[in-house]
């Protein structure tokens, strides 16, 4: 039987789409907002579409910040998906207005440097060397972005860097971070459930550390 695993619904996210996707690489999903659920599955997957005040606004609704601080703490798998990424980092700034995140990682989401936004489409990645998540994929293997917003650094403090997290960056105007693996949380700014067979290795690859 594969992993069980909640795709957390708290009304902002490609919920159908992930689950689908999750269900093709061979795991048992429920979408649910359920805290207590969140908590006992497997693995813990946070979509988000959006703008980044609205998605914490529904996260805190649900405690969803608060079932993600107590999986990481419990060292239990979490994946973060577009605004679920975005939104595990420290803040996030959209028309000047500053919303806090989660605050699992340092480091604020920005409108990027572009010349066209959304950033829409297919991109490639430099995925970080040593990546589970992006194991076994080819290095030219394109994954669908639809965003505006990203997080351009992760500063980590003195020490931290001695266990700093693998980050695989891609480029739309200016450098941004792709995909974050940092244990038990990881995090993609593409959506790869949307992104064909490339998109359906790396969830396997995660669902692998699920188990």
């Amino acid at each position: 039987m594969g992993s069980r695993v909640v795709v957390l619904d708290y009304g902002f996210g490609n919920i159908r789409s992930a689950q689908r996707a999750l269900q093709r690489a061979g795991a048992q999903v429920e979408v649910t907002a359920d805290p207590h659920a969140a908590l006992e599955a497997d693995g813990l997957v946070v979509p988000g579409v959006g703008a980044f005040a609205a998605c914490m606004e529904g996260l805190r609704k649900v405690r969803g910040e608060v079932v993600i601080g107590k999986r990481l703490a419990g060292s239990r798998p979490v994946l973060g998906i577009c605004v679920g990424m975005q939104v595990l980092f420290a803040e996030g700034v959209e028309h000047g207005e500053r919303t806090e995140g989660c605050g699992e990682w340092p480091g604020v989401v920005r409108r990027l440097d572009a010349p066209v936004l959304p950033h829409m489409g297919w991109n490639t990645v430099t995925a970080a060397a040593g990546s589970r998540l992006f194991a076994g994929i080819d290095g030219g293997a394109r994954f669908y972005f639809v965003h505006s917003y990203a997080a351009t650094d992760l500063p980590l403090p003195g020490s931290a860097r001695m266990t700093a997290p693998l980050i695989t960056w891609a480029t739309h105007g200016e450098p941004f971070i792709a995909a974050v693996e940092n244990g038990p949380l990881c995090a993609t700014q593409f959506h790869p459930e949307k992104s064909g067979d490339a998109g359906a290795a790396l969830l396997s690859n995660w669902l692998e550390s699920v188990r």
